[in-house]
């Protein structure tokens, strides 16, 4: 029996009759698989550094609640609050950005965290969504209105997020945002010019912060040179995907978890792998792939350039993050500190995704486009 009838004129029956249901049980299936990857990942973690062992666990459960409270209530904003909650995101994750550098702790040579009490905060994860949603604006007027320098403003936005997370530093983040804005411009359109010195301006940056920036050429070298360096956590991750095989060793089973001091964050993945095997691992991978292609498909579909660019962008970053991860702890690419989205323990990136997520869910409902929840123009005005 259906408990909400397509007559009941209610805000959560116009918003369930309007939500992509399936995006929103696959985002939430995957909520739900990371607490399971943080039961079996984060224990040894918890005694190696003398807290209880369920401490990560019991942390992911906080943050998986705060996240589902800002999923769903993202998921109920109209586009004017979607596109003004992400100048609000993006303009506080600035401020907080330059705070954190000012008065910040020193955290492995960086300055990325406020701690707030218990809680640490990475302000970088809520300027992550803001950004999209401030850049898609910006580049979706410019197309309404020619004669606003919104492409300009665009390409300010980005290097001024770019710029503070250079000098934190954090690298992997400065790629991620990269990679995100540039799937914006083309899918925007672009000229190859501004492509090509986007691409140059790129390979520059990588180059000098290899010559200038130790910690960066280590990592690269390692990658490159792996009988130079220090290869530990990388060659520990492939041996766990080599030890799970095919069904893995089960829950418990695992050795990669006993060792590794990031086996609960940046290797969760390696954790399933050896522990859920090569089909779990798959199996995860094609959740995140429809999760992605499902949010293009709406995006291509969409005739309204700003919630289309904000929904690439959206996504785009999503699926970049957990590229760089898999491919790290898979060892295709240098080592870098970035989470799985959802699966990795992490309060900052699970909320900051779940607002990312919460303004995707928005903008592909049926009726966004009127600003009500539930119904579509003709039908609302009756």
């Amino acid at each position: 029996m259906n408990l909400i009838s397509r007559s009941d004129r209610g805000a959560v029956a116009r918003w369930w009759y309007t939500i992509d249901r399936a995006l929103m049980c696959s985002v939430m299936l995957l909520m739900a698989v990371g607490v399971l990857v943080s039961m079996a990942a984060s224990p040894p973690v918890a005694e190696r550094i003398g807290l209880d062992s369920f401490h990560f666990f019991k942390g992911q459960l906080v943050f998986l609640a705060l996240g589902l409270v800002v999923l769903t209530a993202g998921s109920f904003l109209s586009v004017t609050l979607v596109r003004r909650s992400g100048f609000l995101a993006f303009a506080a994750g600035l401020f907080l950005m330059i705070v954190a550098l000012k008065f910040g702790p020193e955290i492995k040579g960086a300055h990325r965290w406020i701690f707030l009490g218990p809680l640490n905060l990475q302000p970088s994860e809520l300027a992550k969504p803001g950004f999209v949603m401030v850049a898609a604006w910006l580049l979706s007027e410019h197309a309404k209105r020619p004669d606003m320098p919104g492409r300009i403003l665009a390409f300010l936005s980005a290097a001024v997020f770019i710029g503070l997370l250079v000098l934190q530093p954090d690298f992997g983040q400065t790629a991620l945002v990269t990679l995100t804005f540039g799937a914006m411009l083309l899918v925007f359109g672009i000229s190859w010019a501004v492509i090509g010195g986007l691409v140059g301006s790129v390979g520059l940056g990588a180059g000098f912060s290899y010559l200038l920036v130790p910690h960066v050429a280590s990592r690269i070298n390692r990658f490159l040179y792996p009988d130079k360096g220090d290869t530990f956590q990388t060659d520990t991750a492939v041996s766990a995907f080599n030890n799970g095989g095919l069904m893995g060793t089960g829950p418990g089973g695992g050795t990669a978890k006993m060792i590794l001091p990031d086996a609960h964050t940046d290797f969760a993945f390696a954790v399933v792998g050896e522990e859920f095997g090569l089909i779990a691992c798959l199996g995860l991978m094609a959740l995140f792939f429809f999760i992605i292609m499902r949010v293009l498909r709406r995006a291509n579909d969409e005739s309204d350039a700003f919630a289309a660019l904000a929904m690439t962008g959206l996504v785009s970053m999503f699926g970049f993050q957990a590229c760089i991860n898999m491919g790290v702890n898979a060892g295709l690419l240098p080592a870098k500190g970035m989470t799985l989205p959802f699966i990795s323990y992490g309060g900052s990136s699970l909320i900051g995704t779940a607002l990312a997520m919460g303004f995707v869910l928005a903008l592909s409902r049926r009726s966004a486009r009127t600003g009500v929840i539930g119904f579509d123009a003709q039908r609302s005005a009756a």
